[in-house]
């Protein structure tokens, strides 16, 4: 199995940019699509975005895309979600998760291993 580590969170104005990573380690990154998702308070955890084992193809929710762009860097087990134009309403708890399979897939239930989260908070 795979232990997911998030970092980067913090608090920001309307309009700045920030980074999250997610460490991977216990097995290979490049075996796992991974996913970002988010979780403000008193609202369901929602899909954010997810990229594919070999980096190839990207999916983005409607609220962010354009936005945020998701990458991975397998040789250093790491996944990054670059939030740039960041709005109030992106504040929430952010996760990292995986799923030990080939394709996209979006849903919560379909991601076996999740991170702690890390906050981000954009004041208006």
């Amino acid at each position: 199995q795979v232990q997911l580590v998030e970092s980067g969170g913090g608090l920001v104005q309307a309009g700045d940019s920030l980074r999250l990573s997610c460490a991977a380690s216990g097995r290979t990154v490049s075996d796992y699509l991974m996913g970002w998702f988010r979780q403000a308070p008193g609202k369901e955890r929602e899909w954010v975005a997810s990229i594919s084992r070999g980096g190839a193809t990207t999916l983005y929710a409607d609220s962010v895309k354009g936005r945020f762009t998701i990458s991975r860097d397998n040789a250093k087990n790491t996944i990054y979600l670059q939030m740039s134009s960041l709005k109030p309403e992106d504040t929430a708890v952010y996760y990292c998760a995986a799923r030990r399979a080939f394709g996209i897939w979006v849903a919560v239930s379909a991601y076996d291993y999740w991170g702690q989260g890390t906050q981000v908070t954009v004041s208006s």
